[in-house]
């Protein structure tokens, strides 16, 4: 399996491609990335060096991939963190791109706006690209709950407002959906919920609540679950797989003490989680 992957990277650490990639390659899957920035760490530390990328950057690689002329092979485009509109609207040409070789490719978009308590973290105009056109454009979208309140406009602090949420954000274009952390008043406060919803419903999968915040792990997420939903055609099956593998990852960086994911430490998470959680319908 192919997945061409458009994300920010950074040489130090694990947030965009930097923590997408290996997970993927670790599950068998073929990456090709393609770099929105290349920083020596994520902004987090406060400091960091290293280019934003035009729109017209990713549109040359693009160009050159296509050019080798696996575009036809290509079973999926995963994108995250977009800099700015233009970058955002040069990633929709590719996957068109893309899609236009091979109609049976899907688009994945992880909607990256922002996040509970640190509120939206991007240009101004891109929350309304997302909305308008990234959302539109996507077979699947991965928002956390933030995003999603942002994308349909809902409060969400019940599993009932969450449906609503979820049905208005589908109603943007994404037949495919998958909430990765969500916290509503039926959540217990030891746990975190990620949901996922697609043509066979809703389901849900909780896991024990690492308190701790994981730069990256939305990253991950989105690319396990996209992987797994790509092979397997399952919302059900493809949220279980997701959560339990990076419940596992999340609980080896916990335990080991470093600020950064732990992918390799942590690989065989990937292919073999240690705690597998299954997914009930809601």
């Amino acid at each position: 399996m192919n997945i061409l992957s458009i994300q920010s990277h950074v040489a130090y650490g694990h947030v965009g491609n930097a923590a997408a990639v290996f997970p993927m390659q670790r599950m068998g899957v073929e990456v090709w990335p393609i770099l929105t920035v290349q920083f020596s760490n994520h902004t987090g530390y406060g400091a960091w060096t290293g280019p934003v990328f035009e729109g017209a950057m990713i549109a040359e690689i693009a160009r050159g991939v296509e050019a080798r002329g696996v575009f036809p092979q290509c079973d999926g485009v995963l994108s995250g963190y977009a800099g700015s509109a233009a970058i955002g609207e040069a990633i929709l040409d590719v996957a068109a791109r893309v899609r236009a070789a091979n109609p049976e490719a899907l688009y994945c978009c992880d909607p990256v706006i922002g996040d509970v308590g640190r509120g939206v973290f991007v240009r101004p105009d891109v929350p309304e690209f997302m909305r308008r056109q990234a959302m539109p454009a996507a077979d699947v979208a991965t928002p956390n709950q933030f995003e999603l309140e942002l994308l349909s406009g809902c409060q969400v602090t019940s599993m009932a407002e969450a449906r609503d949420a979820i049905r208005i954000a589908h109603g943007l274009g994404p037949a495919v959906l998958l909430i990765t952390s969500l916290h509503t008043a039926e959540t217990p406060d030891d746990c975190i919920d990620m949901v996922a919803s697609g043509p066979e419903g809703i389901w849900g999968v909780r896991t024990p609540r690492i308190d701790r915040y994981f730069t990256g792990a939305g990253d991950v997420t989105a690319a396990l679950f996209f992987s797994h939903y790509l092979r397997e055609r399952s919302v059900a099956s493809a949220v279980s797989a997701a959560a339990s593998s990076v419940h596992g990852l999340l609980a080896a960086t916990a335990a080991s003490g470093q600020s950064e994911l732990q992918l390799v430490q942590a690989q065989e998470e990937f292919v073999a989680p240690s705690r597998r959680f299954e997914a009930i319908q809601l």
